[in-house]
């Protein structure tokens, strides 16, 4: 690592895009083998689309390979993906199944080393190193998150808290105690904990944080800003998800002008999310992945169905690693109101300009008389609750306009007291569709 300039990895990084392109292409052919070889589904795909392993030699022609979708990882539930004997499987988790069936991943051992591989280059990114303390404040278990940090952060050399997830206080007390130098959590919690520490009263030379990294749900520049200011740190954006590998699918730089995406590993498409025609650098669309260099299961143009897009220009860090842009949100968060598309991240923006509200909030969707309706319920600053009715119906005005001049459409405005919304320990849940 060159510790200067934070490039873990200088070789894979600084690549040129021929060099890139080469890699991709030797590693996608393997690939594309491996799974014809023996994976059933995917050798079925590939014989309805007229493609034999031998056909593709070029990562280029990634566009005219089929897509893989969640719906296809539960129906090949749990073990159908793999391509590897079930004995050289040394690790599966799981992500949360809202439909009876979680999402199965498995990893090998060389799987393992290319996680904690990206995800120090990730943490090298943000400036942590040997000699730094993180707290990880993900949940550890099925889910990727806690262990997918923990392994980079013993990689790097870092000293690691493993707390997981939960309990406030104790969070508090280990960060004060052991004197954590870095934070690592969803961004909803990273604003609770800020809130937490001046609640409690805990004095500002207690706290030795100084850089955060966050992820696991989509989150504003405003939220970046709030969080920077309640625990005095600069934050960093962490993006990936359990069906490519988990966290350190992509990294902010000291820049922050978009994620890199470590494209020796994993490579990015955008599409039309109705059209499913791949879209040129800078429009926005669909985030699609193709993991390269996953031996035990191997995705190929996996849907996520985030929203982002990608710049190819050469960083001022100087990595040439493609860049996307930090998640607008999810096509299935996306809400449809009036025929108006609305994603949580707008109203996150919205109130987090305003001074007098907190960064907790709710979407409620209705349908009444066979018309959406949308509460926004806001939760009001404790420096600006007040008994006074005029300053809150100002207060609750203020928010109504802004609101309509972001989305073109009027939302019921429901104030309430400060601490009144539930806190998340993980991923907050931003909306309520009763429809």
């Amino acid at each position: 690592m060159q510790q200067g300039n934070r490039i873990w990895n200088p070789e894979r990084e600084c690549a040129d895009r021929e060099q890139m392109q080469k890699l991709q292409s030797e590693q996608l052919t393997r690939m594309i083998q491996r799974m014809y070889d023996h994976v059933p589904f995917y050798r079925d795909k590939l014989k309805e689309a007229g493609i034999e392993p031998g056909d593709i030699r070029c990562v280029e022609q990634l566009k005219t390979l089929p897509f893989t979708t969640k719906a296809d990882l539960r129906d090949n539930y749990p073990f159908g993906l793999f391509t590897v004997p079930q004995g050289d499987v040394v690790r599966i988790h799981a992500s949360s199944g809202t439909t009876g069936k979680p999402t199965v991943v498995g990893y090998t051992q060389q799987d393992i080393d290319t996680w904690a591989e990206v995800v120090a280059r990730s943490l090298a990114m943000a400036g942590i190193h040997r000699g730094d303390t993180i707290q990880v404040a993900y949940g550890y278990g099925p889910f990727t998150g806690g262990l997918g940090l923990h392994y980079g952060a013993e990689k790097i050399g870092a000293t690691v808290i493993p707390i997981s997830s939960g309990n406030t206080r104790k969070q508090l007390q280990f960060m004060t105690d052991f004197e954590a130098t870095v934070l690592a959590c969803t961004p909803s919690y990273a604003a609770h904990l800020g809130e937490s520490i001046l609640k409690e009263g805990i004095e500002t030379k207690k706290i030795k944080l100084h850089t955060g990294v966050f992820g696991a749900e989509p989150w504003t520049d405003e939220m970046r800003r709030e969080i920077e200011k309640l625990l005095r740190i600069k934050a960093y954006d962490i993006y990936g998800l359990s069906e490519v590998i988990g966290p350190g699918v992509s990294m902010e730089c000291d820049c922050q002008c978009g994620n890199h995406v470590f494209e020796d590993h994993f490579v990015p498409e955008v599409i039309h999310p109705d059209t499913l025609e791949v879209l040129p650098d800078g429009e926005i669309g669909e985030l699609v992945f193709t993991t390269i260099s996953k031996e035990a299961m191997p995705l190929l143009r996996y849907r996520t169905r985030d929203l982002t897009r990608l710049c190819r220009k050469k960083c001022d860090c100087g990595r040439t690693l493609v860049r996307m842009e930090k998640c607008l949100g999810r096509t299935d968060d996306m809400l449809i109101i009036r025929g108006v598309n609305v994603f949580p991240s707008q109203i996150e923006s919205v109130l987090l300009d305003m001074s007098e509200t907190t960064p907790h909030y709710q979407l409620i969707v209705r349908r009444e008389n066979n018309l959406d309706t949308l509460e926004v319920k806001v939760e009001i600053d404790e420096l600006n609750w007040s008994d006074s009715i005029r300053e809150l119906e100002a207060i609750r005005g203020r928010v109504h306009h802004n609101i309509r001049s972001m989305l073109g459409i009027s939302a019921t405005i429901k104030l309430v007291e400060p601490n009144s919304i539930q806190r998340s320990e993980g991923k907050a849940q931003r909306i309520l569709d009763y429809r």
